[in-house]
């Protein structure tokens, strides 16, 4: 059974040691195709800076740079001052784990190296050739212009993070689902092509593809989501760095909001999410290992990026999805401190990004009656509800 907004809320507000991690696009920026277009609530951006350090970000999104979620905060402010004369930029952790800030937008990147900063920086250049050549074969009936506008839509030239977003490319073909599964090839066939490229960089093991959503992982690698007739499946593939997993990012957060509060980094200063353990059992292993259960906070984590799906050939179940691996984690920390841990699912599909969504006990395509994960709350109606408790939240604070 679900809990309520009102009981989440006193469970959050009864609690002195409290931390929230949130995703972000999907929870409290409705999804768009265009990933330019996307915009922040600006009541929403002052709610978060009355929770102060019990709030941090936890994204595959980016912080910095002109597709930054600090430009939105900027524009939802109609400011380019006001956010760092306040501290009211978003903190937290992003690119999957390796850009850091606090409420002034003061930045770092730990566990990244200035090779692969350099190489990173090529990755949207190689990316506009290679999709030049795909859509001239693919679809060679489109004009230049119209191919160039779903080019720069497609190309996402974010800094630790280069993307692939194929969101208005789908749309274009929208009616002919076998069309969207061969661009899904495409998107893989490039991405492919440059975890080959980096290797004459001496960059071998420095990167992975990061698929949103995906079915989770196969002999170390994400496995795609094809479309079927219901859904596009995977729209988006990241160029990340190898290790940059939001569960690993998870402990980034908990290190450093203990240390705020004690003075002392319990997984020690230079933690960070190259260096952490890679499963979520050797994860809880480690926090069981180095913080005391007074000091671990109470979790409550945010997503909306959660799949499964039954593979009928092996009779099991694919689960995966950007945000399962942090929210599994809090809910199995919770069990280990015995806390009282709350993982929210947001219902994130709209009529520009269309993804399975929970219907009252229905959770076809995102969880299963085996899945180990269970949601504490739902939000039913999107962003916009999501933005509506958080406010109310912060108004006790």
């Amino acid at each position: 059974m679900f809990k309520t907004k009102e009981e989440v809320t006193s469970i959050i507000i009864n609690t002195e040691n409290t931390l929230i991690v949130q995703d972000l696009d999907g929870v409290c920026i409705p999804l768009v195709q265009d990933p330019l277009k996307r915009e922040i609530n600006r009541d929403y951006v002052r709610a978060v800076s009355k929770l102060k350090e019990k709030f941090s970000v936890l994204t595959c999104g980016e912080h910095e740079g002109r597709r930054g979620v600090n430009r939105l905060v900027e524009k939802a402010l109609n400011s380019k001052t006001e956010a760092k004369d306040n501290g009211l930029y978003l903190p937290g952790l992003a690119a999957c784990g390796v850009e850091f800030q606090d409420k002034f937008s003061n930045l770092s990147h730990p566990g990244l190296k200035d090779h692969e900063i350099n190489f990173l920086a090529k990755v949207p250049k190689l990316m506009r050739s290679m999709l030049t050549n795909e859509l001239k074969i693919f679809l060679p009936n489109l004009s230049d212009d119209l191919r160039n506008k779903f080019i720069d839509v497609a190309i996402c030239d974010t800094r630790f993070t280069p993307t692939l977003n194929f969101n208005e490319i789908f749309s274009y073909v929208k009616n002919d689902f076998k069309k969207v599964k061969r661009l899904q090839l495409i998107m893989e066939k490039i991405m492919n092509k440059l975890l080959e490229d980096s290797k004459s960089f001496g960059l071998g093991n420095s990167f992975y593809l990061h698929m949103m959503p995906n079915l989770g992982l196969k002999e170390g690698k994400e496995i795609m989501k094809y479309a079927t007739q219901n859904e596009f499946g995977t729209t988006d593939i990241q160029f990340i760095i190898k290790g940059a997993i939001k569960e690993a990012g998870l402990l980034l957060l908990l290190n450093k909001y203990i240390s705020n509060r004690t003075g002392y980094y319990p997984l020690g200063k230079e933690f960070n999410v190259r260096n952490a353990p890679k499963t979520i059992n050797e994860l809880v292993n480690l926090c069981k290992e180095r913080i005391p259960s007074d000091q671990m906070p109470l979790l409550i984590g945010v997503g909306d990026t959660v799949t499964s799906v039954k593979d009928d050939e092996t009779n099991s179940w694919l689960r995966g999805g950007s945000d399962r691996g942090f929210l599994t984690l809090i809910q199995r920390l919770g069990e280990s401190y015995n806390k009282a841990n709350q993982v929210i699912f947001v219902n994130s599909c709209n009529d520009q990004v269309f993804r399975p969504k929970v219907h009252k006990s229905d959770m076809t395509g995102i969880s299963d009656p085996n899945d180990i994960l269970k949601f504490n709350m739902i939000i039913n109606d999107g962003p916009e509800e999501y933005i509506e408790w958080f406010k109310q939240l912060a108004s006790n604070f």
